[in-house]
């Protein structure tokens, strides 16, 4: 859900006494529509995407191009070194303004302002002068565009037109109850809160409708009385005020399904509520998953779209060859056809297109045998008996056949597996390499630049380290290279999923230290969503490489198997503990 204004304000006034007289020490834009700014071990996110726009301290470090955009390289012109000296966010608008002191490149002072304008597909980060001109923007807005408001370089800055109703804060008693009155009584209670008030987004105005008549979707003449919602209103409008404001996460079957800056009560039990520490924490937890997958998204479309369209024409292959393989079950028919033509050869003239006969291979039940007028009744025979040489053959071709196609479908089901969990440009760029080798992409004609990639690294509560591979070819390198002997590998029953090394430092570790490394596993896995997963485990010397295996494809024996539930909140621990 994007970020509504009453939130918004509550985000504003935590990040306030943080910020102000902070020095910008870094600029980065890590995608298309994010800037994040560097203050002295905080990480500021300014997002202007079309779904998720957002200003919050972040602990989620994002992967940045090899070559900054245009827009980061002007803001680091402008805004390297400058100091925050306000964030100002106007009455109930989706709009914050970060007001800095700057200098420019020989050393003059001056004003420089930085505004998000947090509006859904309307978005935009925008950089002003001292003079409230547009130095530039992420998203130019000319007059084909928007033919009221342009966001062009060299003009004034002018903040969106208002809406024309009333701010929902500056409402009395005696003009809600005018309002109440004035309103067909059929309408429904949140559309009636919505028409009349700027500054409401739908959750809240369903929640005022669930306070003031026990549900979301009662009418107007459905309220026990006009000061029955005017109380459930004024209380609102005082929280805001006040700044009363809690981070709240509304959890379904656990997940992130909304989040709130009040408590809301419409979805009764069938929602789980947590509060958190701050909104920025409450931010990074609700868009986590969502970033990613975007992410995988944007970054990875062209590996998605190639795997995906390899799996598909090898189904398609398979399921052809599987139909050609039944077809050949029944090449034994052939072969008798064959024989009994040969056995009435004697009863058969040229030129007939059937043979009725008795079947001696099954007690001389009658059978009819369809013959080619324009052959010999022995050059019929051998037709039969010529098809039936050619099944035999083409059984044992077909396996085999079969086989490898399977062995690709399932290399290609991990290959999807890995891209669903990239997370860096390597990690996609190491995938990209590895459909090259396997000749699922077409090699390039230059060499691409390789850096080292290393495997996502953990530590159980015991401090034993964990490696979990990010891809097939490096789940070889940690299973078959890197580990000892004595280490344990585990892996998901018969689920794609990640290699993942529990280092032993030679000493059996203790059932707790095999647990978390299991739901390591599970978690970096196909499995993730699920229950109750099971997860194989035995010590790296049991694994082997099967003979013309495709990349991250073992055999293993003498396993031990442990059912566990994945958990989100264990892998961030693990991840920050040593």
């Amino acid at each position: 859900m994007p970020i509504d204004a009453i939130c918004l304000q509550a985000v504003v006034h935590e990040l306030e006494p943080q910020l102000v007289g902070m020095r910008i020490d870094k600029i980065q834009q890590p995608a298309k529509d994010q800037v994040v700014l560097l203050m002295r071990g905080k990480r500021l996110l300014l997002n202007a995407g079309t779904g998720a726009p957002r200003i919050q301290l972040t602990e989620i470090l994002r992967d940045n191009p090899a070559e900054p955009p245009m827009f980061c390289m002007l803001l680091r012109k402008h805004l390297s070194g400058a100091r925050i000296t306000a964030i100002v966010q106007p009455p109930l608008e989706r709009l914050v303004r970060l007001e800095m002191d700057a200098s420019d490149e020989l050393g003059r002072a001056g004003r420089r302002t930085l505004v998000l304008e947090a509006m859904g597909r309307r978005s935009n980060l925008i950089l002003l002068d001292e003079e409230g001109r547009v130095i530039d923007c992420l998203r130019r807005v000319d007059a084909e565009m928007s033919a009221q408001r342009q966001v062009l370089p060299g003009l004034y800055y002018q903040p969106p037109a208002s809406v024309g109703r009333l701010p929902v804060t500056e409402e009395t008693e005696a003009g809600f109850l005018e309002k109440f009155f004035a309103a067909p009584k059929e309408k429904a209670v949140d559309s009636f809160l919505l028409d009349q008030y700027f500054g409401l987004s739908p959750l809240m105005a369903r929640e005022l409708a669930f306070r003031s008549a026990g549900d979301t979707d009662r009418r107007l003449f459905e309220v026990a009385g006009p000061e029955v919602l005017w109380r459930e209103l004024e209380a609102f409008i005082a929280r805001i005020r006040e700044n009363r404001f809690s981070p709240l996460c509304l959890l379904r079957e656990g997940k992130p399904l909304e989040f709130a800056c009040i408590p809301v009560g419409q979805y009764g039990v069938s929602v789980e509520t947590v509060e958190y520490d701050s909104f920025s924490a409450l931010l990074d937890s609700f868009y986590a998953v969502r970033e990613r997958q975007e992410r995988t998204k944007q970054r990875g479309a062209d590996l998605l779209r190639a795997a995906s369209n390899a799996r598909d024409r090898l189904r398609r292959k398979l399921a052809l060859q599987e139909k050609e393989y039944a077809a050949t079950q029944e090449r034994d028919r052939l072969r008798v056809c064959g024989d009994l033509i040969t056995a009435n050869l004697y009863r058969m003239e040229r030129g007939a297109a059937r043979l009725d006969c008795e079947n001696y291979y099954e007690d001389n039940a009658l059978v009819s045998i369809s013959l080619d007028p324009l052959l010999t009744p022995q050059q019929n025979a051998a037709k039969y008996y010529k098809r039936y040489t050619k099944a035999k053959t083409a059984e044992k071709y077909l396996r085999d056949l079969m086989a490898a196609a399977r062995r690709d479908l399932d290399y290609l089901e991990s290959v999807l597996a890995e891209i669903a969990q990239a997370e860096t440009e390597q990690d996609f760029n190491d995938i990209r390499g590895e459909l090259r080798e396997a000749g699922f992409l077409k090699k390039q004609g230059k060499k691409e630049m390789k850096r080292p990639s290393g495997p996502r690294e953990f530590w159980t509560s015991s401090g034993l380290r964990v490696l979990v591979g990010r891809n097939n070819r490096q789940n070889d390198k940690l299973t078959l290279k890197d580990a000892d002997r004595r280490d344990i590998w585990l892996h998901t029953q018969k689920i794609h999923g990640s290699h993942v090394i529990l280092r032993t430092e030679g000493r059996p570790p203790e059932d707790a230290d095999i647990v978390e490394a299991a739901k390591l596993a599970a978690w970096f896995s196909q499995a993730r969503e699920s229950g109750n997963v099971p997860v194989d485990y035995t010590e790296v010397r049991n694994v082997k490489k099967p003979a013309g295996g495709r990349p991250g494809m073992v055999i293993y024996t003498t396993y031990r198997t442990v059912n566990v539930t994945p958990e989100e909140s264990l892998v961030q621990r693990l991840e920050k503990k040593r």
